[in-house]
Parts: C-alpha cells; structure tokens; sequence
C-alpha cells in the first residue's frame, strides 16, 4: 500500500512538472489584430493625387488637383451624414474646391448623399441613362445629375489632370461608367468587377454576356490597377488585370455549366441545390454568393431573360 501511494504522489509531481514546463514553452497569446475604422482615407500608392476614400464595405475615389477636386460616389446609401463625412475627409487633404461628383452608375447604394458636394459647389455629372432613371426614381437622398456623358464618353482636365469617363455598353447595369486616368495608370469600376471573389447580390441586375463583352473591353484598355466599389476580402483596395481576367474566366465557366444544365431541364431548383464549382471553391464568398449566380445564369439560360 505504502509503495503505491508513493507512485501515485511521484506520478502527480511528474504531471505538475510537466505540466508547468509545457506552460512555461508555450508562446504567448498574440493580440487581436485591431478592428478597421469604418470611415478611411488612403493615398494610392505611386500617385500624387489619387485617393480612396471607404465608408464601410464601400469604397470610392477622388483626385486632387492645382485647380480643384474631382470625387466620385458618395457611398453614403443608410448613413445619412455619410456624404458630409466624404466632404470632411476630402477637406482634411486639401484646401481645394470640390468641382465635381461623378457617379459611377445609377444605382442610389453608390451614389447617395450628394447634397454636401452640392452644398460644396460641385456639378454632378453621370451617365445620360443614370440621368433618366433617377429623375424616374427620385430617391429624396440621391442628388439629381446636372451633366450627362453620351455613349462616346467624356474626357474630364483640370489642373493638370485628365481622367476618361468610358462607357463600354450594358453590363451590371445600363449606365456604368468606367473611370480611367491614363497617366496614373488606374481605373475605377464599380460592381461590375468585383476583385478576388465570388459576385454576390450584384448579379440580380447583371447582363451575362454583355457583361463578359464589357470586362474584355476594360482589359484591352491601358492599366495597371484597378480600384472597386467594394474592398476585396482582407481589406484589399485595388486589384490587377489576373484579377480581372479570373473574374471573366469564372463567370464563362459558370455560364457554360449552367448552360448545359438548363438544356437538361435542371433550371432552377436542380442548379441551385446541385450544380459546384470546385474549381473556386477557396474563393472568398463562394457558399454565400453561388445560388446568385447560378439564378442568374438559370434565367439567361432556361428563360432566354
């Protein structure tokens, strides 16, 4: 009995020691990785002049120039003082005068909040269909266009500065514009290209192959970087052409398989429950955001819609 109770007692240090030196290697406890401000201003790296501005999940852009300032998007849809807050940091970088707001398409979850830029003196210039469709819609918090751009475009100088309003047809809606500023190489896009993942509620209003046809002609155009509506997953603010040439091959991928489905009769519910993409398994969004895209694509396919 006594040399038992001597093993159990030897046998309880031993783990007590063990346990102690096992705590003792452990490494220590990293800190959690500090929360993004909602509201945030960034420079684009390798400009002078170009910044994004991001209110939450939305980003937009403005560039500051000798003679004044050219923004775009007040992404300020369900926060009322978003549009100031857009002006306030643009006033935190420069004394210069907002001369305008430009809106990347007519959908009022970008392009809200515009009365502070008025307010501030600039003339609001969009696509002529963006135009006629908000004066349709009249949402009380998104500011009428003063000047349209044709299908043939628009180039915008001031002071020194040139940015290409480029409109390249149909695509996530009617009345895109595509923002290029050839010297710095960069292009703003909104919606339609979505960097490093899976489309999501976007595709409810999505042209399928005009869309296809606009990215090849947005990668035909002189860049390097793109910026989107949206940050990517990670936070990141701008994306390249593999970015986008990803993005085409997976919506002709998801088409052609869709495609076939819906000439098997497999449109709707079979698609959406049954139809994978391993291939882009691991990108961000993927379980979420498929059954939009398969809807879409079942709707293009098995409606001819």
């Amino acid at each position: 009995m006594k040399s038992r109770t001597l093993w159990v007692a030897s046998t309880a240090a031993l783990c007590l020691i063990t346990a102690g030196h096992s705590l003792a290697q452990a490494p220590p406890a990293q800190p959690a990785a500090p929360a993004r401000p909602p509201i945030e201003t960034t420079k684009v790296e390798g400009t002078d002049n170009v910044y994004i501005f991001r209110n939450v999940n939305h980003q937009s852009i403005f560039i500051v120039t000798k003679a004044g300032v050219i923004a775009t998007d007040p992404v300020a849809y369900g926060r009322p003082t978003g549009g100031q807050t857009y002006v306030d940091e643009i006033k935190k970088v420069t004394k210069q005068p907002i001369k305008y707001l430009i809106y990347s398409h007519h959908h009022y979850d970008h392009i809200a909040g515009g009365k502070a830029f008025k307010d501030a003196g600039a003339r609001v210039i969009a696509h002529k269909r963006a135009k006629e469709r908000l004066d349709v819609i009249k949402d009380p918090h998104t500011v009428p266009v003063d000047e349209t751009v044709g299908n043939e475009g628009r180039t915008i100088t001031l002071g020194g500065t040139t940015l290409e309003l480029k409109y390249v047809g149909i695509n996530h809606s009617d009345s895109t514009l595509v923002m290029r500023l050839p010297k710095e190489k960069l292009i703003f896009v909104v919606d339609l290209i979505p960097i490093g993942s899976v489309p999501g509620r976007g595709m409810i209003d999505f042209y399928p192959l005009e869309s296809e046809d606009s990215i090849k002609k947005i990668l035909a155009m002189n860049w390097d970087r793109i910026i989107p509506g949206h940050p990517a997953a990670g936070g990141r603010q701008t994306g390249t052409k593999d970015d986008v040439k990803n993005l085409l091959t997976f919506l002709q991928d998801a088409s052609a398989e869709v495609q076939k489905a819906a000439r098997e009769g497999k449109c709707w519910d079979t698609v959406e429950k049954e139809l994978k993409l391993p291939k882009y398994e691991s990108w961000p969004g993927y379980q979420a955001n498929m059954p939009f895209v398969l809807r879409r694509y079942c709707r293009l396919w098995g409606r001819g819609t």
